[in-house]
C-alpha cells in the first residue's frame, strides 16, 4: 500500500545558480490553471492506485511558498481533499526564509502543515548572494522564530559545503550559528555542480573556484562530527536529526516504499512501477485535460533492479540492511547475491556487517557513490 506522496511546485521567483531541479520563473505562469491540473492528476492517480492513509506528504519544488496566500490556500484545500492522512501523518513544505509571511505560516499551520524545510544553504552573506540566494542570514532567524511562534515544531534546514572559495572556517562558523536556532532537523550536501545551471556554464569557463576534494571532505568529517556533538544522530549519508524527527518521507525513499509523484516532472514509484511526469507546464497540464496522467517515462522494475535499488538505497541509511528483512522480501541472501562485491567492499573497509546488517563504514560514507555503483547491474 502507497503511504507517501510528493507533489512538486514547479514556481520560482529567483533561479539559483547550482539548481537543475524542474522550475520556472512564477511571473506570468498560469499558476491556477497548473493547480486544477494538479487536482485533476491526483484524482486520476487515486483511482488507478488507492490509498487508505498517508504516513507522509512533502511539498517541495520549485518553491512551495512562493504561491500567494489564495493559491497557498488552494493547494492545501487540494491536498486534505484527496490525500488521506491523519495529524500522525508528517506533513512537509519547503520554504525559503524570508518568503512567508505571518498569513502564509498560519494557512500552512491551518491546512495540517506540521514540518518546515528551509533552503538555507549558508549563513555567510556572500556566499549566499555568490550562489544566487536572494535571502541573508538575518531572514533565517526571524522565520525560524515566526514558524515557532505559528506553532511549527518539527523544522529542518539544508547547508550545502564545498561552495565556490569557502572556507572550512566559514563553514564551522555556518554550523555554529545553525545549531543557535534550537530546531530539530539538518540535512547537509556537498554542491554538486549540474548541467545546465550557471555554475556549470561559470565551471566549463574555468570561472568556478571550488575548494576541491580534499577540502570537501574535511567539510563532510566537520558536518558529522559537529552534529554528534550537538546532539544529532545521523541517520543517512546527508541527514541529521534529534530522536524521532528523522524524516518519514526521506525514509520511504531509501527503505525502497512505494510513493505518489504528483506535479510536473515528478516521479513516483507504484506497484513496481517506475514512472516520470513531464517537466514543461503544457505538456504537464495537456494530457491531464485529456483525463490521462501526465508520464513521460514509465519503467517496470525488474526483480534484479529491485534487489541492486534495495542494497544502494538502503546503504545510505546509517543503520544500513537488514540482511533478514530482505531474505524475507525476495527470498534470497545479499549476502549470496552479492558475494564478490560484499567481499571486495569489505576489504576496502567500506562496508562492514553487524548485527545481521550490511552497513556503511564511516570511511564508505565519504565514498558512498562508489559503494552503490558497485552493486548496479551486477545480477
Amino acid at each position: 500500500m502507497v503511504q507517501a506522496a510528493y507533489i512538486h511546485i514547479p514556481f520560482c521567483e529567483h533561479i539559483c545558480h547550482y539548481c537543475d531541479f524542474n522550475k520556472v520563473f512564477l511571473k506570468g505562469q498560469p499558476v491556477d490553471e497548473y493547480l486544477s491540473s494538479l487536482e485533476k492528476e491526483i484524482s486520476l492517480t487515486l483511482q488507478q492506485y488507492p490509498t487508505n492513509q498517508l504516513k507522509s506528504i512533502f511539498v517541495g519544488g520549485g518553491t512551495p511558498t512562493s504561491l500567494n496566500e489564495n493559491q497557498l490556500e488552494k493547494l492545501c484545500e487540494i491536498i486534505n481533499k484527496h490525500l488521506p492522512f491523519n495529524s500522525q501523518a508528517e506533513f512537509t513544505f519547503e520554504a525559503n526564509p524570508g518568503d512567508l509571511s505571518k498569513e502564509k505560516f498560519q494557512i500552512l499551520h491551518d491546512a495540517g502543515v506540521n514540518r518546515l524545510s528551509f533552503g538555507v544553504q549558508t549563513f555567510n552573506d556572500d556566499l549566499l548572494k555568490r550562489i544566487g540566494r536572494t535571502h541573508r542570514a538575518k531572514d533565517v532567524a526571524q522565520s525560524i522564530y515566526k514558524a515557532k511562534e505559528t506553532g511549527f515544531k518539527n523544522i529542518s534546514i539544508d547547508l550545502i559545503y564545498s561552495l565556490p572559495e569557502q572556507t572550512i572556517t566559514d563553514f564551522k562558523e555556518s554550523l555554529d550559528t545553525a545549531f543557535s536556532l534550537e530546531i530539530e532537523h539538518y540535512s547537509g550536501y556537498s554542491l554538486i555542480i549540474e548541467p545546465k545551471t550557471v555554475f556549470y556554464n561559470l565551471m566549463k569557463k574555468g570561472k568556478l573556484p571550488t575548494p576541491g576534494e580534499d577540502t570537501e571532505a574535511t567539510m563532510y568529517k566537520l558536518l558529522m562530527d559537529e552534529m554528534e556533538k550537538n546532539g544529532f544522530h545521523q541517520y543517512e549519508i546527508s541527514n541529521f536529526s534529534k530522536p524521532g524527527f528523522e524524516s518519514i518521507h526521506n525514509l520511504t525513499y531509501w527503505n525502497n516504499e512505494q510513493y505518489y509523484g504528483f506535479g510536473a516532472g515528478a516521479h513516483s514509484y507504484l506497484s513496481g512501477v517506475r514512472r516520470s511526469n513531464y517537466g514543461p507546464l503544457k505538456k504537464y497540464m495537456d494530457p491531464i485535460d485529456e483525463g490521462k496522467l501526465p508520464s513521460m517515462d514509465v519503467h517496470e522494475v525488474t526483480l534484479n533492479e529491485q534487489m541492486e535499488e534495495e542494497i544502494f538505497l538502503g546503504l545510505r541509511k546509517t543503520e544500513g540492511i537488514s540482511i533478514q528483512t530482505f531474505n524475507e522480501k525476495f527470498n534470497k541472501n545479499p549476502l549470496t547475491l552479492f558475494e564478490k562485491e560484499v567481499s571486495e567492499l569489505e576489504q576496502r573497509q567500506l562496508i562492514t556487517i553487524q548485527d545481521n546488517r550490511l552497513k556503511l563504514t564511516e570511511k564508505g560514507r565519504f565514498l558512498g557513490n562508489e559503494v552503490f555503483q558497485s552493486f548496479i547491474g551486477v545480477i
